[in-house]
């Protein structure tokens, strides 16, 4: 066979295309290894604080809250104040973040509410994790926001704000 290509008027094939995960092995690798210390962070937690089976998943409710809020902190700083590494989000929103809040155990949690006959408190458990995850969120944006100046409370910093300023609030680089 030859390499010709089928239509003489086309031309010759472009070269071969690499896979999608060219250039990805350290982002991979960092958030595998953030994702095993946010994980063990969030067993720890659950070895200081256990919860019995039979009992409101406290520990896993507050974890996420935790988790939540770490990330509306860590965000506001990676996207309005430095300029982060290209592997410091997904190390650590990714990885250590993903790792340590847990919406599958959340999930586990609430099955077993509802097995064990406490469907009230389990689609509380439901919804009021959603709710405490998203202002846990927004309370930590807003109050680090407010913590590093400059806030002027329409979701931009103004061009005299403590630290850079200048179009969409991000610091001179």
């Amino acid at each position: 066979m030859v390499d010709e290509p089928i239509d003489p008027d086309t031309g010759p094939a472009p070269p071969a295309r690499h896979g999608p995960w060219r250039g990805q092995g350290p982002v991979v690798g960092v958030v595998a290894v953030g994702g095993a210390l946010g994980a063990t962070a969030r067993y720890g937690a659950s070895l200081l604080w256990p919860t019995p089976s039979s009992a409101f998943p406290w520990t896993i409710l507050l974890v996420n809250a935790v988790g939540c809020a770490v990330i509306g902190v860590f965000l506001v700083l990676i996207t309005e104040m430095w300029t982060a590494h290209r592997l410091v989000r997904p190390f650590f929103g990714t990885g250590v973040l993903g790792g340590f809040t847990t919406f599958s155990t959340y999930a586990v949690d609430f099955t077993r509410l509802i097995q064990d006959g406490r469907i009230a408190i389990a689609f509380g458990y439901l919804l009021g994790t959603l709710v405490m995850a998203m202002a846990a969120v927004w309370a930590a944006v807003v109050a680090t926001r407010r913590v590093l100046g400059g806030y002027s409370g329409t979701g931009r910093y103004g061009g005299t704000g403590g630290y850079g300023g200048g179009t969409g609030g991000r610091a001179a680089r």
